[in-house]
Order: structure tokens, then C-alpha cells, then sequence
């Protein structure tokens, strides 16, 4: 499994459906409880950054972990986020490190591919979280979902997700025959049926 190609087939998913907003759409709710499209991808942008810092040395510092500022041209913005992410990973020798991501724990260091497996996971649930706020479909082949699962699999289930702020919610109950992409999303507390709240 070359963790480093999921990861950017997963990233470049997210660019595809994001050069589908309309101006109109960056105020929609998303499947991410409170938070708007806008502050979805603005964190998304910022999550691209960190990893980056967090692959050349500097994911200790909290600063580049921080939401990013879109910008008048938030898809640009984005896509220059997204790259700088892959191209990171792309480094030579890459894979030999351990990154450092605050935001998971402050006392252990994570092999680089367990890292950018992280990565890899969160882009196909956000990649899921912004085709669904959009309403078209999330186009991720089998070989992508499947991996995405093994990966949702080994985060806990544990009290963690009841806190304040969780990276995830607690899992969900899963429907008989579900494919590999709704596994994903059961076991990391969102509905795959979500849709967004009626206004009036």
C-alpha cells in the first residue's frame, strides 16, 4: 500500500469538488456539526499546512495548525494548500522521519506513514463532508475506500470522542451490505445519508 499515492489521489478528489462551489455555496452547512463550507475548507487549508510543517520538522508549533485565511479566491487558496501537502510528502526521504501532530498527542512522535495515514483519512471523510454539502458525488475508487478503512478502523472508540471538540464522533450503528466508503464514515460518527438541515 503506498500510502503516499492514496493520500494524493484523496487530496486532488477534494480540489476536483471544490472547483465546483459557487459563490453562493460557501455559507451551506456541512456534515461537520456548526461549521459552515467556508470554515470547513478554511480548516482543511490549515490541516494541509500543519502536516506539511509537521513532514519538514516544525509540526510542534501550534501556529501552523491554525485555520487558514481564504482569501478572495478560497479555491486557489486551497489548492495551493492542497500541494503544499502533497509535495511535502513527496520529499525524499520522507518516509524515515517521525512528525510531530499536536493536535493528537503532544508526548508521541508518529512514523511518517502513520502520519500521512492520518492525513490520507481525514481527506476522504472532508473530501465525503464537502460532496455531500455540494451534492454531487464523492469519486474515490475501490482500492482508496478500502484502505480509508483500514485506517478508520484503528481509531479508538473510546471516551475521547465524548469530549469537547473530537476529531470524530462516536461510531454508528452500520447497515447490512454497507460498501467500504460507508464503513468509513459509520465507524468516525457521521451518517452517510446526511443532508443539510431545512431552512425556511
Amino acid at each position: 500500500m503506498d500510502i503516499r499515492k492514496l493520500d494524493r489521489t484523496a487530496v486532488l478528489e477534494t480540489v476536483r469538488i471544490l472547483q465546483q462551489v459557487a459563490d453562493e455555496d460557501w455559507h451551506l452547512p456541512t456534515p461537520c456539526a456548526g461549521w459552515t463550507l467556508h470554515q470547513l475548507v478554511s480548516h482543511m487549508a490549515g490541516q494541509h499546512h500543519g502536516f506539511a510543517a509537521a513532514a519538514a520538522g516544525g509540526g510542534g508549533d501550534l501556529a501552523v495548525w491554525q485555520p487558514s485565511a481564504l482569501g478572495d479566491d478560497p479555491v486557489k487558496t486551497y489548492r495551493t494548500a492542497a500541494w503544499a501537502a502533497i509535495d511535502a510528502f513527496a520529499e525524499p526521504g520522507v518516509l524515515t522521519r517521525e512528525f510531530t501532530l499536536p493536535e493528537i498527542s503532544t508526548s508521541i512522535r508518529f512514523p511518517a506513514s502513520v502520519a500521512i495515514g492520518f492525513h490520507f483519512l481525514d481527506y476522504v471523510v472532508h473530501g465525503w463532508d464537502v460532496a455531500r454539502t455540494l451534492g454531487v458525488e464523492l469519486d474515490l475508487d475501490g482500492e482508496t475506500t478500502e484502505a480509508a478503512l483500514v485506517f478508520a478502523l484503528r481509531v479508538p472508540d473510546d471516551e475521547r470522542r465524548h469530549g469537547p471538540d473530537p476529531l470524530f464522533r462516536p461510531a454508528l450503528p452500520t447497515s447490512p451490505g454497507a460498501d467500504p466508503l460507508d464503513l468509513v464514515l459509520t465507524s468516525l460518527g457521521r451518517s452517510p445519508g446526511w443532508s443539510a438541515p431545512a431552512t425556511r
